[in-house]
């Protein structure tokens, strides 16, 4: 098959630019992450910007980048003049598509008028809050170093701020009663963020939730009574005209979706800006993975030595990429066009095998594209396989 790529900048690009460090690690996380301890940010923040620039000129052919998004860790530790000098690092190398969304992931405890100003006159135009929770307890058993009231005076200092919000919680927590849960859901969205992501509690075995869990001393939820909680919230958010436009997002219509994540979902371009930081690239047709070194000392060097922090740039065997193309698209509202996937693939999918999953209700009918239905959400990984099956 001949014809555009399927992969690349056309369907989006942006940087992901990772700050590692938390000034509290959170039992659930198994992020690349750090103690923030007394330290010089300066060397770290150079490396960054340094690596933003070996990228620009090994991405001469790219676009302007629609969307930056600082994530960690806790970015927002950051003061203003460096989150500054990232984004002005960013616009450098690639410059900014007019209307660029720039997202700050911010904990509450960090958030107060004078920095969200800053932040502001950065370029920060979308703060995402990891709330987590709106319940002093879960907090507690989530390690946050926040309360609710904090979380609340926060978002109500974004909505003045930033002309995009957006609220992280975590549900599905050992032993949570669904109808606590959508109390503290119907508590979150009357605070009036235009964005919401609904993560269900995921148990790393690295992780001291992981261990806790192996020593039996943490039982996670089920996982039929983690289903009857995502349907709940799936009908709470759409009685609240928030309905999901991907698995666990959730916007006030198309203007608040978060541009940089549709990026990941379409099998557009990312950089992976940072320690352990990953990226998607598309070179000579071909896609590619990065990955900086996890440590930050290491990211340093490897900066300082050949002008990248990519500890890792391979290229994806074609089967590789047309797997995460599918893996990822089923995840939207959208889905993914039949062409563009049976090209990622190099085969035709098969028609009558794929009306059977129309049939039994999984997927969307008649469209030309695959969409997932409500019930079939519920069921992503097993259709994506089932999917792969039609497929020579």
């Amino acid at each position: 098959m001949s014809g555009p790529s399927p992969f690349g900048p056309g369907y989006g690009f942006g940087a992901y630019v990772h700050w590692p460090y938390c000034a509290r690690i959170c039992p659930y996380c198994d992020f690349n992450v750090y103690a923030a301890k007394d330290r010089d940010n300066e060397g770290l923040l150079a490396a960054m910007a340094a690596d933003i620039a070996g990228h620009g000129a090994r991405l001469a052919g790219h676009p302007a980048l629609g969307s930056v998004y600082l994530g960690g860790g806790t970015p927002s530790l950051l003061s203003g003049r460096e989150i500054a000098a990232l984004v002005e690092a960013c616009a450098d190398a690639f410059g900014l598509a007019a209307g660029a969304e720039i997202t700050l992931e911010a904990n509450p405890g960090t958030l107060t008028p004078e920095r969200a100003g800053d932040w502001r006159a950065a370029g920060v135009n979308r703060l995402s809050l990891g709330v987590q929770s709106l319940d002093d307890a879960a907090l507690g058993f989530l390690g946050r170093d926040h309360d609710a009231d904090t979380a609340r005076r926060a978002v109500a200092t974004a909505l003045k701020t930033f002309p995009s919000v957006s609220l992280d919680l975590i549900y599905a927590r050992p032993e949570q009663e669904p109808d606590d849960w959508t109390r503290e859901l119907s508590d979150a969205l009357a605070l009036g963020a235009q964005h919401v992501s609904l993560y269900e509690l995921t148990i790393e075995a690295a992780t001291p939730f992981g261990k806790a869990a192996a020593r039996g001393s943490l039982v996670p939820m089920a996982e039929e009574a983690q289903a009857d909680l995502y349907e709940a919230t799936q009908a709470l958010m759409a009685g609240a005209g928030m309905p999901a436009y991907e698995i666990s997002n959730h916007a006030a219509g198309e203007a608040h979706r978060s541009q940089h994540n549709l990026a990941y979902w379409r099998s557009g371009d990312w950089l992976g800006i940072g320690p352990g930081a990953h990226g998607r690239l598309t070179l000579n047709g071909l896609r590619h993975a990065t990955e900086g070194a996890r440590r930050p000392g290491d990211y340093v060097r490897a900066v300082a030595g050949t002008g990248s922090g990519a500890a890792v740039l391979s290229p994806l065997a074609p089967m590789e990429a047309a797997q995460e193309l599918l893996a990822m698209g089923l995840r939207t509202v959208e889905g993914i066009g039949l062409e563009r996937l049976e090209a990622a693939f190099q085969g035709m999918i098969d028609r009558p095998g794929l009306r059977d999953l129309q049939d039994a209700g999984w997927l969307e009918p008649g469209t030309g594209r695959l969409v997932l239905t409500p019930a079939g959400r519920l069921l992503a990984d097993r259709i994506t396989s089932e999917i792969e099956g039609l497929l020579d």
